[in-house]
This record gives structure tokens, C-alpha cells and sequence, in this order.
């Protein structure tokens, strides 16, 4: 009788690719997904249609019950070459099994990490892969645009703003944004035994990995030419779902006994825009603009 667990072994064998002096790290791209049918055509699309190609684009599916899994079949068959893989995991639901899943499988030397709804610009792999030529870089992130929301442009740019400032603050504040950011395969093979693997659900998972790799003296950088657009659909699960979902900045913080009068900053931040957000989210739809960002496979 097998396991689901019993392919991750084998997965985990597989060695990163090896690069002639001179060039560009190679960059994986892993994407965990959860019934994300909708969205993950023109996530793999994206990831796929770059400047720099990436080495390869892993998405993890974790027990969908929709079409995500054909989707990204379909797409691989569509374009043979761009490196798509489809993994698995359905031993445990969650983003950290399904995340630890996708990085076990990655080959490249460096783990780009989005979510499903991420739409990465087309020079994302490039700009990842020059950020790691300094190799006092571990991990990296950048700014993200809310594609699906009005005022896009103030959207854009007040999100590079905060995220400048909270960088520039130093590293007592370390943070990712999972949903656009990349860390080496050898950093992550140094903290992978010491991230919280979080049953419960509690935390930032990306933060938990900032904070690791802080403790294990590894830099975290910011990049503002690391551009990608996201979702604002979170806004749509109501009020007291969001407020409770802004709470896991400071449990990932107060888990870790990290304590600073700015860590508060992003919280403050995100609950402060739920409403703008709200009413930006009602006039994207009501004129229609969804259609704008509808793929098919």
C-alpha cells in the first residue's frame, strides 16, 4: 500500500542545476495552488512568457476539487518546452506543506515563490536572477500591484512606498511577501530544518521564512524592479475574516519573540485600506474589468 508521502523522497533527490561561470542563476518558479482554476492560466502564462525564461515552472496542486490540476496539464502539453510541472501533494492541506512540497521539487538555484493569483511582469525571472548575482543575497522581494481594484496606479504605488520604508527601516524588521518573492536553494536548505511548519494556521508563513533566514544571519534584499500584480480578493471575504487575517503579523512576530514598535506597521497599513479596498473592489467590478484578466487554458 503507498502513501502520498512516498513521492516526495524521491523528489527531494533531484539535484539543483548547475550554471557555467559568468551567467544568471537559473530560477524555478513554484506556485502552491488550491482549487484555483480560475486564476492559474494566466499565473503559469506569465511565468511562462518572460525575457529570461525560467528554468522551470512547478505548480504544487493541493487537493483541488476543481480543474486546476487539468489546467495546468493542458498547459504543459501547449507548450512543451517552457518547463511546466505539475506536483502533487495531498498528503496534509495547507500553503506550508504545499510550498515545502514545490521547493522539494525546484531544481534551479533559485526558488521563486508566487501564489496563483500572482501575474508576474515579463522581466520578473531576469530581475530575480540579477538581484542573486550578489551573493551576499539569500532572499528577495519586491513591490506587487493590485490588478483588481480601482485607482491601480495609487495602488501600485503606495505598496512600493511602504515596502521601501519598512525595508529601510533595517533588519530588525524582516519580511517577504510570498506572493513575489525568490530565496536560493542553498538558503533554503540551510533554514528548512527550522521553519514553523504552523498546523494551526496561525501565521504569515513568508515572514516566518524572513525571520529564519534572519536568525541564520542570511540577508533578505528588496528589489523594486521585482514587480508582479495580485489579487485584492482576499478583501472579499468580509470584514472579520480580514481583521482576523491581519492578526497573523503580529502571532508570526510574538512566536518568534521579534519585538519592535515598527513591526506594527504593516497591520496598522492593511486594516487601514480594508474599506478604500472594499469600495475600489465593488467599482472594479461594476464596470466589468474582470473580464480584462480571464484566461483559458
Amino acid at each position: 500500500m503507498t502513501s502520498p508521502l512516498d513521492s516526495i523522497p524521491r523528489i527531494r533527490r533531484r539535484r539543483p542545476a548547475r550554471r557555467t561561470a559568468g551567467s544568471l542563476p537559473s530560477v524555478s518558479v513554484i506556485i502552491p495552488a488550491y482549487d484555483e482554476e480560475a486564476v492559474i492560466a494566466r499565473c503559469v502564462l506569465a511565468a511562462v512568457r518572460q525575457t529570461v525564461p525560467a528554468h522551470e515552472v512547478v505548480v504544487v496542486d493541493n487537493r483541488s476539487t476543481d480543474a486546476t490540476a487539468e489546467v495546468v496539464t493542458r498547459l504543459a502539453a501547449a507548450y512543451p518546452g517552457a518547463g511546466i510541472r505539475l506536483v502533487r501533494q495531498d498528503a496534509t492541506q495547507g500553503l506550508i506543506p504545499t510550498r515545502n512540497a514545490g521547493f522539494a521539487a525546484a531544481t534551479g538555484e533559485v526558488l521563486g515563490r508566487i501564489d496563483a493569483d500572482t501575474v508576474l511582469t515579463p522581466d520578473w525571472v531576469q530581475r530575480v536572477a540579477e538581484a542573486m548575482t550578489d551573493p551576499g543575497v539569500a532572499a528577495v522581494t519586491g513591490p506587487v500591484r493590485y490588478y483588481d481594484v480601482s485607482l491601480l496606479g495609487v495602488h501600485r504605488f503606495s505598496d512600493d512606498l511602504v515596502r521601501r520604508t519598512l525595508h529601510g527601516l533595517g533588519p530588525q524588521y524582516p519580511f517577504l511577501y510570498g506572493s513575489n518573492m525568490a530565496l536560493r536553494a542553498t538558503a533554503w536548505a540551510t533554514i528548512e530544518p527550522h521553519v514553523c511548519l504552523d498546523p494551526d494556521d496561525l501565521m504569515h508563513e513568508d515572514i516566518d521564512l524572513a525571520v529564519h533566514l534572519y536568525q541564520a544571519g542570511l540577508r533578505v534584499a528588496y528589489a523594486p524592479a521585482m514587480r508582479a500584480g495580485v489579487s485584492a480578493r482576499r478583501l472579499d471575504s468580509g470584514r472579520r475574516s480580514y481583521l482576523e487575517y491581519t492578526r497573523r503579523f503580529e502571532r508570526t512576530y510574538e512566536h518568534h519573540r521579534v519585538s519592535h514598535w515598527h513591526l506594527k506597521v504593516p497591520q496598522i497599513v492593511f486594516r487601514g485600506v480594508y474599506w478604500p479596498g472594499r469600495i475600489g473592489r465593488t467599482l472594479y467590478t461594476a464596470n466589468g474589468e474582470p473580464s480584462r484578466y480571464r484566461a483559458a487554458a
